[in-house]
């Protein structure tokens, strides 16, 4: 079975012509040239990046969405390159409803319909690892029940997905041995991370877990609705999400004939996107326009909550400091930034990257700040920063494309859309309550428990310390202790340090 996939994917290569990525090079320039004397017919006639998404697309579902996965690699890939890839779409043939009955019935162990009051064996919607129906719960008290959108797993999947990733390693590590940039592009780490977003898919239990957090995180919000999970309907093949009525976010004439205020709506997106990423932490990874709905009384409706992504309080911070950095044109605080995070070398030199980062970003301010692109701001910086080594974090890329997709939606909405004038006064107030005197209450409460039985130990620990050894020894020892403890907040530690030394005064 392996090999008869295999004999596909080099079919598929030949005849989209995929060997003119080996043409010059030395080691294996061989197989471009082979393939050229073969005479068997070939589709040439769309330049190589097309042709690349082509044969993802002949190769099939698990392909495709590697492809799309691929292309949010941006700090890796040619902009070419990436952006075809955008282009995938996942176009799979529906399975018939009766099988999903089954996988329903397996799952949550009871029939259809004991379950659902209606049941459409049409799905709405159909994709490579699952397909929805539209439901109806059971009423009560003689009440019609809620209308439900089922999404069920594709069946067989697993064993599919399983032998495409090995093929995919294997073309992986070929790529990382035989192509000179094989290495600088991690071919094998790019496989993996597709290989825990694609498993994380195939359990609709993480992704209800998602929905779930973020219609907590937006309860009350007059900006996002997020459908509520029925986890009594639901399992890891199984899940059964509210029903949300609405207009898809690319139907602008739609949205304009039901009275939609355009404006309005693309700057909910940019305050929507900011809120998750600097407020919470955690965002939506898959805004593309298809996952996103708009209500009647214009607020956005957000679907599909399989790829998320987390942030920490030193991502956060290192976003905002850049974002303002960039906007303001201090490229020295972008360098200084980066070099803080640990994301470069410490031996890098600041003028060096800030040099870098000033040639490739003074062009992009020639123009006026309703034109320029964040998404585009952020992936000049990866571009740059991988002149100087710096690891791209995962999270950083999945939110540059987020970014991207908000900030072409915004556009779609409203061409005139400023998306500096809308996110500066965001970030300004995110950055001076972190860096504030609010910010210091909050992380000394979120730290109190920790501090309540640690600090009394210090004076002891003190005194240990300075029973009969030098100062130098003592500075060490308590340069240890502080690493012991699991805070980071330079500002509690030296909180703490005055209240040991007062300590000390009176015990010593």
């Amino acid at each position: 079975m392996r090999i008869a996939r295999f004999s596909k994917i080099v079919a598929t290569f030949y005849r989209f012509g995929l060997d003119e990525f080996f043409a010059g090079r030395a080691r294996v320039g061989f197989i471009h040239r082979l393939c050229q004397l073969t005479p068997l017919p070939r589709d040439l006639s769309a330049p190589l990046p097309q042709r690349v998404r082509l044969a993802l697309e002949a190769l099939g579902p698990i392909f495709v969405k590697f492809g799309q996965v691929l292309s949010t690699r941006r700090d890796l890939l040619p902009e070419a390159y990436a952006d075809a890839l955008a282009h995938l779409q996942d176009n799979v043939q529906a399975f018939d409803g009766a099988i999903s009955h089954q996988v329903i019935e397996r799952n949550l162990g009871q029939p259809v319909a004991a379950l659902y009051a209606e049941f459409d064996d049409v799905p709405v919607a159909s994709a490579s690892v699952a397909q929805v129906h539209r439901a109806r719960l059971h009423g009560t008290d003689g009440k019609p029940g809620r209308a439900v959108a089922v999404k069920v797993l594709r069946p067989g999947i697993l064993p599919v997905i399983e032998q495409d990733l090995a093929l995919m390693r294997l073309l992986a590590r070929l790529v990382e041995r035989f192509l000179p940039d094989g290495k600088r592009l991690k071919p094998l780490e790019v496989v993996a991370e597709f290989d825990r977003h694609l498993h994380d898919e195939l359990d609709l239990m993480h992704e209800a877990g998602n929905a779930s957090q973020l219609r907590r995180n937006f309860t009350g919000s007059d900006m996002l609705l997020v459908p509520e999970v029925f986890y009594d309907y639901s399992a890891r093949e199984v899940l059964t999400l509210e029903w949300m009525d609405g207009i898809p976010v690319g139907q602008i004439e739609r949205l304009r004939a039901a009275g939609v205020d355009l404006k309005k709506l693309s700057r909910f997106g940019v305050e929507i996107f900011f809120t998750q990423v600097f407020r919470h932490g955690f965002f939506h990874a898959d805004m593309h326009p298809g996952n996103i709905f708009v209500a009647d009384d214009g607020r956005y409706i957000a679907l599909d909550f399989g790829i998320v992504g987390s942030l920490t309080e030193s991502d956060k911070h290192y976003l905002a400091v850049n974002f303002l950095a960039f906007f303001n044109r201090d490229y020295h605080r972008v360098a200084t930034a980066h070099i803080e995070s640990g994301w470069v070398p410490k031996d890098t030199r600041a003028e060096e990257l800030e040099a870098a980062v000033r040639t490739v970003c003074e062009p992009i301010f020639d123009k006026p700040l309703s034109q320029i692109s964040f998404g585009l701001v952020l992936l000049r910086l990866f571009e740059t920063s991988r002149r100087f080594n710096v690891e791209i974090q995962p999270q950083l890329v999945l939110l540059q494309k987020t970014l991207l997709n908000i900030e072409g939606l915004g556009r779609q909405l409203d061409p005139d859309l400023d998306l500096w004038d809308t996110a500066k006064p965001f970030l300004t107030k995110w950055m001076n309550e972190q860096i504030g005197w609010r910010g210091l209450l909050r992380t000394l409460k979120n730290e109190a428990p920790e501090w309540a039985t640690t600090l009394p130990a210090i004076p002891r620990k003190l005194n240990e310390a300075l029973s009969g050894k030098s100062t130098e020894l003592v500075v060490q020892g308590y340069i240890q202790l502080m690493r012991e403890q699991k805070t980071q907040n330079f500002m509690l530690k030296l909180i703490a340090l005055l209240l040991a030394a007062l300590l000390l005064r009176d015990w010593l």
